[in-house]
């Protein structure tokens, strides 16, 4: 992060800190349908859009590690296989074989030097194309490129592999625009998987996802978890292009470390916001992404139904070496037992949440400024899906203009 940068957020902490209203030109938030989180309609624009057309984190490269290795990934609603090519390239493919459609990879993970189906036995290579048939004498005139195994766009930032159904999608980078530069200091090209685990949470997959785009709940159900090592009054949160957004608030002084942290090396090029605050991006459209100086733990939100969704949790840190058999754990209890209790306690009050829903009712919810991520995000998703496909009473008026995005910054005059 430049000085510049870095002053920056300086300034509009204490900016935070000094208001007593939101920015005077900060736009009034219209209340937000709540029917987004229980419309049949919505929840397939969802599935057949929104998912269909961004960048999603499917796996790390230890899960994959060498030429040969493939991991079936099945969150997303479509058969994938991700296979490590020889040349060290990561494919996404549709696990589907081209002749009757039963999947080539039956297995969770393995190492294969082609992948063949166990139904008739026609295989294909890393890259997806069709090696062999077996007994082709009985197919006449086989167009074998035809046959190859339908291949997603898949891109690598550091040892994160990000999946794209959309093959008409800008690419990675692209997509993450100002989030690539901001996140080199984390060095994710050499930070180690150490847990992946899932969570099923009985609410609407949004509900769950938005505990994390907003400190204001903060002091009321994390009082003695979160709360004393987050600032809330002096949080500044950020809009970028894209539905991207990023919280930043202070560490009060004179709190120390957590003990665990003196168990795990740290990330030497962690800046002075990694070690002196609370950060957390949101990757549009389900990633959340802390990221400190110890672990890089990124939590994400996979909707498996209208009112039952998947927390998926990761902890990925520095190289712990070969002294300890696992590293450190952000998110689980007992080795995957049960989730951490800051995360029972956003969990807890979702399902709560979800409980109390009243699908019929027309009111709408009224979001704050600290909440505006949450309108950032609905309000990008509608971009995404197409505003005209959004049921009338169910569309987010586009009331945050790119003046309100990153990098510039209103709220500095």
């Amino acid at each position: 992060m430049s000085q510049q940068h870095l002053q920056q957020l300086r300034q509009l902490m204490a900016y935070e800190a000094s208001r007593n209203a939101p920015p005077a030109d900060f736009p009034r938030l219209p209340p937000l349908p709540s029917a987004r989180y229980t419309d049949a309609a919505f929840h397939a624009l969802e599935q057949d859009i929104l998912f269909r057309k961004t960048w999603l984190l499917a796996a790390h490269l230890d899960e994959i590690p060498e030429p040969g290795c493939f991991q079936r990934w099945d969150i997303a609603g479509a058969p994938v296989v991700l296979v490590h090519a020889d040349n060290g390239d990561i494919h996404a493919l549709i696990n589907r074989c081209s002749h009757r459609g039963a999947p080539v990879a039956m297995d969770e993970r393995g190492k294969r030097k082609r992948l063949t189906c166990p139904y008739h036995g026609w295989s294909y290579s890393h890259e997806g194309e069709l090696l062999a048939v077996r007994e082709s004498r009985d197919f006449a005139a086989l167009d074998t490129e035809a046959l190859s195994l339908q291949r997603l766009r898949c891109e690598r930032l550091g040892k994160l592999i990000f999946v794209n159904f959309d093959p008409q999608a800008v690419n990675l980078r692209e997509s993450l625009g100002a989030l690539v530069e901001e996140w080199a200091e984390f060095d994710l090209d050499n930070c180690r998987l150490s847990r992946r685990d899932r969570f099923s949470v009985r609410c609407n997959w949004k509900i769950a996802m938005e505990a994390n785009l907003e400190v204001y709940h903060v002091p009321s159900i994390h009082g003695k978890t979160v709360s004393p090592v987050l600032d809330a009054r002096r949080n500044v949160n950020s809009f970028y292009p894209g539905g991207h957004s990023r919280m930043v608030a202070p560490i009060p002084k004179g709190h120390a470390q957590p003990a665990w942290t003196s168990r795990w090396p740290d990330i030497p090029t962690a800046g002075d916001i990694a070690r002196t605050c609370t950060q957390s991006y949101s990757v549009f459209p389900n990633l959340v992404m802390p990221l400190n100086q110890f672990v890089i733990p990124p939590i994400q939100f996979w909707p498996d139904g209208i009112d039952q969704c998947i927390v998926e949790t990761w902890t990925m840190a520095p190289d712990w070496g070969p002294d300890t058999d696992r590293g450190p754990d952000m998110w689980t209890e007992d080795d995957g037992a049960r989730p951490s209790r800051v995360l029972r306690e956003d969990i807890d009050m979702s399902e709560a949440i979800q409980a109390a829903l009243d699908p019929q009712s027309n009111r709408g919810i009224p979001l704050s400024y600290q909440e505006a991520r949450i309108y950032h995000w609905h309000q990008s998703a509608d971009t995404v899906v197409g505003a005209a496909n959004v049921p009338e009473g169910l569309r987010v008026q586009p009331v945050l203009e790119d003046a309100w995005l990153h990098p510039n910054e209103p709220r500095l005059r």
